[in-house]
């Protein structure tokens, strides 16, 4: 049952920070980035699965499964019975992505599950919603390069981008990757040759650039 508030918790720092909880908090994230890496293969998340089409099935399927367990059990509205079959079917969710993401993990990439799992997609919705509002304006940080010229193209970014994503290839106008699927987990800034790469946030971006 502590999922439930963990979920809200989510759905809300998405909102403002898009799929910051994805690169900072995610349990099952810590499980495939550290105990899961040094075995898994490191080959390429196949493209598809990273689609928004593919993203929008899986969810699909996903809200459609667990809707209608929802729906099975609430006659027992009111009862003890009612909160402990609702945290068994919070339960079984939790438990799929531990599963398929682990063997997802060992035998293609760490953060495969990572590309069309339903929560990051919930997040994804919340982000799109608080950029339309304008109400994460200030609070939304994107991987920013502080001199675009400086830039050499060299790839490194990307190589080490957990969700495979390409930084260097992608800044916007105002020198920033605004790309919904990153995790903002600051890994390509960490590594890059030149110290060009920061996690900083659009208003300053912005500024910066005016």
């Amino acid at each position: 049952l502590l999922l439930i508030p963990m979920m809200l918790f989510l759905l809300v720092l998405g909102f403002f920070r898009g799929k910051y909880w994805c690169g900072n908090y995610c349990p099952h994230a810590s499980l495939f980035d550290h105990l899961l890496l040094p075995f898994a293969p490191l080959k390429k998340i196949p493209k598809f699965v990273k689609t928004r089409l593919a993203r929008g099935l899986f969810f699909g399927f996903y809200m459609f499964m667990f809707m209608r367990r929802i729906m099975a059990i609430v006659s027992l509205w009111g009862t003890l019975d009612f909160w402990d079959k609702l945290g068994f079917i919070f339960a079984v969710n939790y438990l799929m992505p531990t599963l398929l993401g682990s063997a997802l993990a060992l035998l293609v990439n760490p953060r495969a599950w990572c590309s069309f799992c339903p929560m990051g997609t919930m997040q994804i919705l919340a982000y799109r919603l608080g950029q339309v509002t304008n109400l994460n304006f200030k609070t939304d940080e994107r991987i920013t390069i502080t001199d675009l010229d400086q830039c050499r193209a060299c790839g490194k970014c990307a190589r080490v981008c957990p969700m495979q994503l390409e930084p260097y290839k992608h800044f916007d106008p105002y020198n920033q990757f605004a790309d919904e699927a990153c995790i903002k987990c600051g890994v390509c800034a960490a590594n890059c040759p030149f110290g060009l790469l920061t996690l900083q946030k659009v208003s300053e971006g912005r500024k910066q650039t005016a």
